[in-house]
This record gives structure tokens, C-alpha cells and sequence, in this order.
């Protein structure tokens, strides 16, 4: 027997194991938001599996290499095809938590019975202490391998169902390449050999036809055509094609449609440029689409406007991809818009500005990741590169549907030294919307001036939307700073209730 090939087969399967762990916590993440929790749950329960797996391992009393090479291929078939199923489950509703949590635990369980399995097989090729050691020292390497690898190779070049189908492969090869390892220990060689061939072969299928595959998942979960996906570092960016237009996808979340954006860009961009209006430096924080800073350029005296998302991606398509193109009137193709991709939180730790009037235009805070940029470290950055008399508008969640972490926002710019007036603005396709605009100095609700062309706003409309109604005034929250994230805790907890 070939020990090298014995140690391969160590690394190999403990970067798969890992690897279909990552897989189900970013699905999970991608859909439903709150990566902490997604990760811990699936961390959980996937050590609980491996402590069943490693448990149940006892029983096996004889076919040691037969149990060993078809656990190899069932974990590989599941494993495989794990992103896939999940995405199923989500399209059809309901079914999505327990199917995720069966496939953890499952997996956990199939992966814990390996190395058990392998150890017995090798015991008489090394001495115990050398066995143990070699054998935990590539289980070890591997799970580093791929822990490194997911982020950086894996996700942005072959996406969750490709990346899952090649570990699946993998593991594949490992039981096909079992059955001559350990042949002489076989009943039956060939029977092994058989089935772990076909599992090679559909998994080989499966990722040879994998966008077809993620097409098919990906469409059921969004409903309509979708007509450009792509995964980056940082996100997987869907636009789907429906009726009334098309339909911006960030992780499984709406980012905008675009029968209704209009209402909210100019719901977001033109209060805080009313607030200044002779605002020559514009900074936009996120809003990588280039929706908001199509509406800053409506203004005739800006001069320059810096765009700050940390996607490089998603910046090319504003400006390449011609649906999205169109709808941002080629908003960063202009010679006054400078593209920064970079993190908004790390770019505003230098010196910058000033500027006159400062956009954030984030995703949503459904993550730590994002809910650093809504802190009141984030908005002390802000501050720093604001003007003196410069303002600064902020998306801030539904204040019907999320009233705490609506108002979280606000007091936390608040703590930063920000006066600030909360508003809100009708959004079909997202309810009830809240925005927060804020200043150095005190201010009053602005009226105007507005620019020419608005679909929505016009001077009484704008200032109405500062005039709160009873169901979304004040509560009592905390002030969101880096080392307690409060916001992401209210904003998961009001959401899920519609969720």
C-alpha cells in the first residue's frame, strides 16, 4: 500500500468535510441573512455529526474497506450536491431549515466515520503514535487548504452548486481510487468500484452542466428569468427579467427593482442635497449600481463625485452591463465620477474630504460585516470627512417592518455628533422605506431646491415624508457600536417576524 496515497486521502476528504460545511453556511447566509448565526448553527451541528459519526464507527466490526470506500461515495453524492438541494428547498418554502440541518447533521456524521475507518485500515502499516500523528496532521492541512481556498478561489471562479459538485468529485475519486488501495481488504472490488464510478460520473456530469444547474435553482428561488448571475469575493449578483422590468439580487437580497427605484434614489439623494445647495463634492458611500449617483450628477454645480464600493464587480456591470447602464443614464461612465473600490469602513479611516454632502447607500444590516458601517465609529469616520455646513443622508431599513433598527440608525449617528431628522418614503417593491438625514448644525425639513426631471419628489412631497406617523415614531433602543452590534440583533429579530 502507498502511504503518500493513504495521506492524500486524508487531506482530501477533511478539505471536502470542511468545505460542505462553508457550502451550507454561505447558502444559508446568501438566503436568509445573519452570516454569525448560520455559521454557528452549521459549525454546531456539523461537530455534533462528526462526534455521532466517530461514535457509530465501533459498530463496524468487519467490511471495514467496503463501509470505508461507500461512505466515501455517499458523503460524496450528498456533499455534492448539497447547494443545489438547498436552493430547491428554498424555492418551494417551509421545507428549507430542516432539509439544511439534515444535510449538516448527515454529512457530519458520514465525514466523522472516516478517519475512524481510515485508522483501522492503516494500523498495521505504521506504529500507533506515527499513525495518529500523520494522519491528524494532513486532516489538519486539509481543512486549512480549503479554508483558505473557498474564499479566494472556489466561490468567486466556480460559485456555491459548482464548488460543491467539485468537492463531491473529489471525494468521488477518493473511494474510486480506495477500491485499489485497499483492493486486497475488498470482497468485492468491483461492486465498490462500480459504485463509486457512477457517483464520479454524475458529480462529473453535474459540474459539466453546472450553470444549468444553477439556473434551474436559482430561478426557482427568485421567480423570474434571470438574465446575468455571477459570483465575486465579496457577493453573488443576480438581475432577473420580469414584466415590469428588471430586478437587482445582492446574496438572495432585492437591492432594487426598476419600475419603482426612482422613488427610492430620490428619496435618499435629493433631501440631503436640498439641505446644501450650492454641494460641489459628493461622496457615495456603497451604491455600487450607480442609481444614487445618477441623481447627485442631476444637480448642475456638482463638480465631482467620488463612489466608494468595495466591489469591483459590481461597479463594472453599473457601467458595462446595458440594462443597468441605461437605468443609471451611464451615471459612471461620467468624467466627474471617480470609482473607488474598496471598504467604505478601512477607505474612511484616512483622511478624506471634505466633502460637501456624503450618500451611504448599504445593503441592508443583516450581517457584522455590514453592521460596522452603520456604528457610530463608522459615523465618526463620516463626520471627519464632511464640510461644516455638508450633510449626510443614510439608508436605514423599513421603519414599519424594522422600527427599532430604523431608529438604532438614528440614535447612533446622533452619538456621533450628527443632528438628525428620520424621514420615510413609500417603495412598492419594499413597503414602507426610512432614510436619515444628518448635520453638523441643526436644521429644518427641506423643501428644496429640487432638480429638474424627478419622477417623485417635488417640494410639499419631500417635506411630508419627514412627518412621522404614531407606528413608526421613537423607541428605546441602544446605540449601535463595534463591539456590541445591536442593530444587527434588532434588525434580525423585527424582520424574521415577516420573514
Amino acid at each position: 500500500m502507498s502511504l503518500r496515497l493513504a495521506y492524500l486521502t486524508v487531506f482530501v476528504i477533511a478539505a471536502c468535510g470542511l468545505g460542505y460545511e462553508l457550502v451550507a453556511g454561505s447558502v444559508a447566509s446568501y438566503l436568509l441573512g445573519d452570516t454569525v448565526t448560520q455559521f454557528s448553527t452549521a459549525i454546531g451541528l456539523y461537530l455534533s455529526g462528526l462526534g455521532v459519526g466517530a461514535w457509530l464507527s465501533k459498530f463496524v466490526k468487519d467490511r471495514v474497506a467496503r463501509t470505508f470506500v461507500d461512505v466515501e461515495s455517499a458523503v460524496a453524492l450528498l456533499g455534492g450536491t448539497s447547494a443545489a438541494v438547498l436552493y430547491l428547498s428554498f424555492a418551494r418554502g417551509g421545507v428549507f431549515h430542516v432539509v439544511l440541518w439534515t444535510e449538516i447533521l448527515v454529512i457530519g456524521t458520514l465525514v466523522g466515520l472516516e478517519i475512524p475507518l481510515l485508522l483501522r485500515l492503516l494500523k498495521d502499516e505504521l506504529e500507533f503514535k506515527d499513525l495518529v500523528a500523520q494522519v491528524l496532521t494532513f486532516d489538519y492541512i486539509g481543512s486549512l487548504a480549503v479554508s483558505l481556498a473557498f474564499p479566494l478561489l472556489f466561490v468567486p471562479r466556480l460559485g456555491l452548486v459548482r464548488t460543491a459538485l467539485l468537492l463531491g468529485l473529489l471525494n468521488g475519486l477518493v473511494a474510486l481510487w480506495s477500491t485499489w488501495i485497499f483492493r486486497a481488504r475488498l470482497e468485492s472490488p468491483a461492486g465498490a468500484r462500480l459504485r463509486a464510478g457512477a457517483v464520479c460520473a454524475a458529480l462529473a456530469a453535474g459540474f459539466a452542466a453546472a450553470d444549468k444547474v444553477t439556473d434551474l435553482t436559482e430561478t426557482r428561488t427568485y421567480g423570474d428569468e434571470i438574465v446575468l448571475a455571477k459570483s465575486t469575493p465579496y457577493q453573488r449578483i443576480v438581475v432577473t427579467q420580469g414584466r415590469s422590468g428588471f430586478q437587482l439580487w445582492l446574496n438572495g437580497s432585492l437591492q432594487f427593482a426598476s419600475a419603482d427605484e426612482h422613488r427610492y434614489h430620490e428619496s435618499l439623494v435629493h433631501p440631503a442635497m436640498a439641505i446644501v445647495p450650492d454641494a460641489r463634492r459628493v461622496l457615495v458611500l456603497g451604491g455600487g449600481d450607480g442609481l444614487a449617483v445618477r441623481e447627485v450628477l442631476r444637480h448642475p454645480q456638482v463638480e465631482r463625485v467620488t463612489l466608494v464600493d468595495i466591489d469591483p464587480e459590481m461597479t463594472a456591470l453599473a457601467r458595462d452591463f446595458p440594462p443597468l447602464a441605461r437605468q443609471n443614464g451611464g451615471a459612471l461612465s461620467d468624467p466627474r465620477v471617480e470609482v473607488v473600490n474598496d471598504d467604505a469602513f478601512r477607505w474612511l479611516a484616512e483622511r478624506r474630504g471634505p466633502y460637501d454632502v456624503i450618500v451611504a447607500d448599504f445593503p441592508d444590516p443583516g450581517s457584522f460585516g455590514l453592521g460596522k458601517l452603520y456604528t457610530t465609529r463608522m459615523y465618526e469616520r463620516v463626520l471627519a470627512a464632511l464640510a461644516p455646513d455638508g450633510a449626510v443622508a443614510v439608508q436605514s431599513t423599513s421603519p414599519f417592518f424594522a422600527r427599532k433598527a430604523f431608529w438604532c440608525i438614528a440614535r447612533t449617528m446622533e452619538a456621533s455628533g450628527m443632528h438628525v431628522r428620520p424621514y420615510r418614503s413609500a417603495v412598492p417593491s419594499f413597503g414602507e422605506w426610512g432614510y436619515v438625514l444628518g448635520s453638523r448644525r441643526a436644521f429644518e425639513a427641506p423643501e428644496g431646491p429640487l432638480p429638474a426631471g424627478l419622477r417623485h419628489l417635488d417640494g410639499p412631497s419631500m417635506r411630508a415624508m419627514f412627518a412621522l406617523p404614531p407606528d413608526v415614531g421613537p423607541v428605546e433602543v441602544e446605540v449601535n457600536r463595534l463591539d456590541n452590534q445591536s442593530l444587527v440583533r434588532y434588525y434580525e429579530e423585527e424582520w424574521r417576524r415577516w420573514n
